[in-house]
């Protein structure tokens, strides 16, 4: 009997062990998606479409009003979220180009090394948009490298670039999935002959037609930006996409399911171009753009079950956000301005993809981890770039003082603790280091323009240029489309800001206790 009670306690022992390391060290899932809008899900008010898995998602977690990303485009946003930094403090941040080397320097601190350290196995799945290679750029047709493997990922499958840009392979880990020797892949800024197929010289063979820009190489019916040839073993279809990252995520859950994992799922949609699953297509009456819209959610849903399947949603802490705001047309004729109709994608917010208004760093930012999050809606001020230092935190690990040099911890706001604060103050970016800010702190915002030039909004919903003065200020509570400029009725608002700004650019970091001296 003594001997049946000491196992029967060592087994509760072990499980109470097991239950307090799972609530310590939850596993990660990261989705982000591209170009998404606040207004674009119906948990954010869209109404002419549906979105049930992410308003699920919503309705179990945490469902922020002020979530931003730091930058209003692709990869200055990647950058910061892995990195912790604002990527105007990095070198080649802006959007990169199909052969553009590795960004981030090996060894760099990221959210994936500090998680690798404190134990989890971590994977990228989906848009990378970071850069492949040394400085010569990628090696396509040997190793890839570096990567996401020399920052801290454990393993990679990737989409290299972004989709609109040149090649359409899969990367896994160091290396081009599926590519045939005999057929090497070249990748360049040049026509490769004469004869070669773009989207100018065959404009009549495609089935989805340039509107600005993306009349490039040629393939599945698609012209894209620059130029590649080969290859023709490791190429995919855009309609697959969704399915393959969907494919490779659940099988990276499925094979770390019973130790701590970290996954960020990096989706494509609804970045273009826009060509969703034909299974997909036509679900919505907003054309392509809102068809993608509904296989991102897909994609959220399937995740979820897999998590449930596998019981492991109490143990799995999930961050939905978005790389940037909005844009309807990017470059393709889809029919997202012509089928608009009363759909607002940044909800009630000016602006979009590229620009510093609202609408271009405001997007969806939920969070769940059922059994610690209480539901509900929070309007702390959080940011992706607060991910390094958060997880750190939650992970119990100490970040070096030259590394994540403006990630604050926010752990206690993203899990809706009582009292708890978000940042008192964020630095948003347009694109790359063109001196375009802004600078919000509390119900004030203020807007800076280097070139004195920016994205603002127009007629149905698209961004154009404008001239504008350098500095502007809006009152964010009585203003939130940021419509009118009070620089003149605040002039002391106004100059505290222009200086808070000047001084944290200056300084090289904002993150307490980081390294103000160090540059990349």
């Amino acid at each position: 009997m003594r001997r049946y009670l000491l196992m029967l306690f060592l087994i509760m022992l072990v499980g109470l062990s097991n239950r307090q390391t799972s609530a310590e060290t939850p596993n990660v899932i990261v989705i982000m998606a591209d170009d998404l809008g606040y207004g674009d899900v119906s948990c954010y008010g869209a109404t002419e479409l549906k979105t049930p898995h992410i308003d699920q998602l919503a309705a179990e977690g945490l469902r922020f009003t002020k979530g931003y990303c730091s930058a209003s485009t692709c990869t200055p946003t990647r950058y910061s979220l892995l990195t912790g930094t604002y990527a105007f403090r990095g070198e080649r941040t802006g959007i990169a180009p199909p052969n553009a080397p590795a960004i981030i320097k090996p060894g760099t601190e990221t959210v994936a090394s500090i998680l690798n350290r404190a134990g989890y196995t971590t994977a990228v799945i989906g848009k990378w948009h970071l850069g492949l290679g040394g400085n010569g750029g990628p090696d396509w047709n040997g190793q890839l490298k570096p990567g996401p493997l020399e920052i801290g990922f454990d393993t990679c499958f990737l989409l290299p670039t972004t989709n609109d840009r040149v090649p359409q392979v899969y990367v896994q880990d160091h290396r081009v999935l599926n590519l045939d020797p005999a057929d090497p892949l070249w990748v360049g800024n040049k026509k490769p002959s004469p004869d070669h197929p773009t989207g100018l010289t065959h404009r009549d063979s495609l089935k989805m037609d340039w509107s600005h820009g993306h009349n490039s190489t040629i393939h599945n019916g698609i012209s894209r930006i620059g130029f590649y040839t080969g290859g023709h073993a490791a190429r995919f279809r855009d309609e697959d996409l969704a399915d393959k990252w969907v494919e490779k995520s659940r099988e990276f859950i499925e094979q770390h399911k019973d130790k701590p994992f970290f996954l960020f799922f990096s989706s494509h949609d609804i970045h273009v171009p826009r060509m969703p699953h034909e299974r997909f297509q036509g679900k919505t009456s907003l054309g392509f753009r809102g068809d993608s819209i509904v296989q991102l959610d897909w994609c959220v849903g399937e995740l979820m079950k897999t998590l449930d399947r596998l019981q492991l949603a109490e143990n799995t802490l999930v961050v939905f956000c978005s790389d940037n705001g909005p844009v309807l047309d990017d470059g393709y004729q889809d029919g997202a301005l012509e089928k608009i109709g009363k759909h607002r994608a940044a909800g009630p917010y000016s602006g979009g993809k590229y620009s510093v208004y609202e609408g271009g760093t405001r997007t969806p930012f939920i969070t769940r981890w059922k059994g610690h999050i209480q539901p509900g809606v929070s309007d702390e001020l959080v940011c992706t770039i607060d991910l390094p230092a958060s997880l750190a935190a939650l992970t119990k690990q100490t970040l070096p003082q030259n590394s994540c040099r403006d990630s604050f911890n926010v752990l206690d706001a993203l899990s809706g603790k009582d009292k708890a604060q978000g940042r008192d103050h964020l630095v948003q970016q347009n694109n790359g280091n063109n001196g375009t800010y802004a600078l919000r702190v509390g119900e004030w915002k203020l807007h800076r323009y280097d070139k004195k030039a920016a994205r603002n909004v127009v007629v149905e919903q698209q961004l154009a240029n404008s001239k504008v003065p350098q500095y502007q200020l809006f009152n964010l509570t009585n203003d939130p489309a940021e419509k009118t400029d009070v620089s003149a009725e605040h002039p002391a608002v106004t100059k505290r800001l222009k200086q808070q700004l000047a001084q944290i650019i200056k300084q090289g970091s904002s993150r307490p206790g980081a390294d103000a001296a160090r540059q990349d």
